[in-house]
């Protein structure tokens, strides 16, 4: 299959392939949408051969894994989820945790790989390839997996079957267990090139050359932003009123209105909230440095760019690295399962004395 990758990744790995080196235990890491998946996709390609059921992705020594959540309130394996995977992955190998929630109807769940998944592949891999030849099981977001599928993974890590290739495609591997991580080679698969995401974006998706040009910089590396922009399904419009909402009650002293404020995103659901903590990180970044007036540093659309020109010189060297600290720490606490509506509350009220720091 022709992805668009990393070149000089995939250069390398298909010579490691070549000789016969390949380690059995690859950990491709980076931040989402650098395309790590297709090119984990592309070895399982040229590992398995089988071009006709490859291209269904029905190969019976291809094996995936990836976050899902509960069915029937029972921890669940992967293939209850399979159909939808395929299907996803078929569309294309570029996504991102909010196309596969959306993809699953998870709405607002957590999704974990529960140690069903690794009890089944432990099944699986007991027996003999189907096809004689390597069995490969990629595994989508590994630092999902709860502590107990992780440390029945790390058994199949250190004592892989026989010509089997694991390949786990991170985008937080400092989330992941340890010593799962030490068991393989990680390769860090840095962002994509503006001039392949432009090149996806006109060539499969038939965008204007010009409007592609503008997305795949806006993008700043993640083929799946780019992605979101055109098809209407990212959020970044509602996320940046949300934004403009707060700065606004936090200047102004709105305390009444801040705290219905925080109570409209703490309905949001928690993995939306996690998604515009980091917007608001992005845009207290990008307003930050849109005071150097150098727009070949700025990464916003045009939207965000009106915000800006009056909003910018609010954010400076005395409160940038405050507001960035409670950001961090309101994410945390929403991971951590913390009552969204108290920390969004004292976030806001906390602005009120970072935004006037100026």
């Amino acid at each position: 299959m022709n992805y668009i990758v990393n070149q000089a990744i995939s250069n390398r790995l298909n010579a490691e392939i070549h000789v016969g080196r390949l380690p059995h235990a690859l950990l491709l890491a980076g931040p989402e949408g650098n395309g790590a998946y297709a090119l984990a996709l592309q070895v399982a390609h040229r590992l398995l051969g089988a071009p006709a059921m490859m291209a269904r992705l029905e190969h019976p020594d291809l094996h995936f894994s990836f976050p899902v959540f509960k069915k029937d309130s029972k921890p669940t394996p992967c293939d209850a989820f399979v159909r939808q995977w395929r299907d996803m992955v078929l569309n294309t190998p570029y996504f991102g945790y909010k196309e596969w929630m959306d993809a699953i109807g998870a709405d607002n769940q957590q999704l974990t790989i529960y140690v069903e998944e690794s009890e089944a592949l432990l099944r699986k891999l007991s027996l003999k390839a189907n096809q004689g030849g390597y069995r490969v099981v990629i595994i989508w977001l590994p630092e999902k997996m709860n502590a107990e599928c992780a440390n029945k993974m790390l058994k199949l890590l250190e004592e892989p079957p026989a010509q089997t290739v694991f390949l786990l495609v991170s985008e937080h591997p400092e989330q992941m267990l340890t010593t799962v991580r030490s068991r393989c080679q990680t390769i860090e698969v840095p962002p994509l090139a503006e001039a392949d995401i432009q090149a996806i974006l006109t060539d499969h998706y038939q965008v204007d050359p010009q409007m592609a040009a503008d997305i795949s910089h806006t993008s700043r590396g993640n083929i799946c932003a780019a992605l979101r922009h055109i098809s209407g399904g990212g959020d970044d419009e509602q996320m940046l009123e949300l934004f403009k909402s707060l700065m606004r009650l936090s200047y102004t002293r709105r305390v009444r209105e801040m705290k219905k404020w925080s109570e409209d995103v703490a309905a949001m659901g928690r993995e939306r909230q996690k998604r515009f903590l980091d917007y608001c990180q992005r845009m207290i970044r990008e307003n930050f440095i849109y005071n150097f007036h150098n727009p070949d540093l700025n990464y916003m659309n045009r939207h965000e760019a009106e915000f800006a020109v009056k909003f910018a010189p609010y954010i400076n060297e005395r409160n940038v690295i405050g507001i960035m600290d409670e950001l961090q720490l309101c994410y945390r606490d929403i991971a951590q399962n913390g009552n969204a509506k108290i920390i969004f509350f004292d976030f806001a009220l906390k602005m009120i004395v970072l935004i006037k720091n100026r």
